[in-house]
């Protein structure tokens, strides 16, 4: 069961900012979504057979080495990378080392 206290802690870790509204609403519906998890959970699944991934309806299969997917899937090939240097010059601010960026979370 979550708890007003839970709703306010994740709130305060995403920096959401929410009206006791708001925070009565989320309290409601996350307990609604745990209480409908139980239920699931209790469901009999034992002679139920695993379902097939949604991707497999499109493109065209390439074979099990690729889990038969391999029409999603590149190659994962070594490449060459961009010089640090090279980066850098086209950063709009840099010290020599490190990206400079500005501050987007104050607290």
């Amino acid at each position: 069961m979550v708890s007003e206290k839970d709703v306010a802690y994740v709130a305060e870790l995403a920096h959401l900012e929410l009206t006791a509204d708001e925070r009565a609403r989320m309290l409601k519906d996350l307990n609604s979504i745990l209480d409908y998890i139980d239920r699931l959970n209790q469901l009999d699944t034992a002679n139920v057979e695993p379902m097939a991934q949604v991707a497999s309806r499109y493109g065209e299969r390439k074979g099990e080495e690729a889990g038969g997917f391999g029409f999603a899937l590149r190659a994962d090939e070594p490449s060459s990378c961009l010089a640090h240097e090279e980066a850098l010059r086209n950063a709009p601010a840099s010290d020599g080392t490190f990206f400079k960026v500005p501050k987007v979370i104050e607290r």
